[in-house]
């Protein structure tokens, strides 16, 4: 019976139209323009490509939309300007260096606090122009200060593809690696944070993990924090991955929800009890210097994206974002500031959020 919903499921998601990176009208009622940064190792039309091309896309935040929510034009469909996120500018550069270059005369005017990279990397089932949009989306949502980098790997953009979607993921690694690198040796820049989605934990953590053997732990070390939301990664491969990493960056943020839908069929596909991003609590990764965020409370519909999904959790977020995750004892968050939701599991930190918090 599961496998039969899980067929309905994915059978309803494929008939959804994919995004379209459509340029804005002179005119158009704008919130605000999100400049993206991308790297990518995949065609606008979703192909797989032997080597990264750079870009940067502004996207227009529509001005008539509540936060929390994203809308964006689709193939063979008629836009709206006022409702849905669309493209006012950009361009294609020659290889990384431009990329880098364009990068650092952003960075130059700006003042410290403004300087930081933060990179964001898509999950399962994502069309090239939906990681874009989704991306600008975090960023005006969530007010990050600083230049905002995405990296796009070849989804086969097919609810059903979910294996296709794994191995095209793990085909990317080395060019999320030489972002990451890149993005390092920016000159100018403040803190790099890098942040993932889903199953775009699972190549985050390959990322870290080739970084590691092959000898760069040094750009580990430069990495300012790392947030991965609804992980779709199994417990034991995480583990392994980070015995290979070693110390991770700090903070280690693991944003988990019990109520992920999502998570629970992946579970049912792989034939385990739980994913990294679904676990109840913090004890399944106690033994790890890392905070484990509970956002069940404000889990809605399949509860796979909460962080971009729910304006309350949003909120509460943007007045959590520089806190330092540790016990009081040591120097970092006071539990109070957040209803004591703040508790030690032996090395690491359980933060459960809730909407009195």
């Amino acid at each position: 019976m599961r496998h039969l919903l899980l067929c309905a499921v994915m059978i309803l998601a494929s008939c959804a139209p994919r995004g379209a990176l459509v340029m804005a009208p002179p005119g158009a009622p704008v919130a605000a323009d999100e400049a993206i940064w991308v790297a990518s190792q995949r065609s606008v039309t979703g192909e797989s490509l032997p080597s990264l091309w750079f870009s940067r896309i502004d996207v227009a935040v529509p001005l008539d939309r509540k936060a929390g929510t994203l809308a964006y034009p689709s193939v063979g469909q008629r836009a709206d300007p006022a409702a849905q996120f669309m493209v006012t500018g950009g361009g294609r550069f020659g290889g990384p260096e431009g990329f880098r270059r364009a990068i650092e005369d952003e960075l130059a005017g700006r003042p410290a606090e403004d300087r930081a990279i933060i990179l964001f990397v898509h999950g399962y089932n994502y069309s090239f122009a939906e990681g874009v949009y989704r991306s600008a989306q975090l960023a005006h949502d969530l007010h990050l200060p600083g230049i905002h980098a995405h990296f796009s790997w070849p989804s086969r953009m097919k609810p059903y593809a979910y294996s296709g979607d794994r191995d095209a993921a793990l085909y990317s690694r080395d060019g999320l690696v030489e972002t990451i690198a890149l993005l390092d040796g920016v000159r100018g820049r403040d803190r790099i944070v890098l942040m993932a989605h889903s199953m775009g934990a699972q190549l985050l953590m390959e990322g870290l993990r080739q970084l590691a053997i092959g000898g760069r732990r040094d750009v580990i070390d430069r990495i300012d924090g790392v947030v991965l939301m609804a992980p779709d990664l199994d417990l034991r491969l995480f583990r392994s991955q980070v015995r290979a990493i070693g110390p991770l960056p700090r903070p280690f943020v693991i944003v988990t929800s019990p109520r992920d839908r999502t998570l629970q069929l992946s579970a049912l596909i792989s034939d385990e009890p739980l994913r990294l991003g679904n676990i109840p609590d913090a004890r399944p990764v106690a033994d790890l210097d890392v905070v484990v965020m509970d956002t069940a409370a404000f889990s809605t519909g399949s509860g796979h994206f909460d962080i971009a999904d729910s304006p309350a959790l949003q909120k509460l977020l943007v007045g959590l974002r520089d806190m330092d995750w540790t016990l009081p004892d040591e120097g970092g968050v006071h539990p109070g500031l957040i209803a004591g939701a703040v508790s030690r599991v032996e090395r690491a930190v359980q933060v459960v959020l809730s909407p009195a918090s």
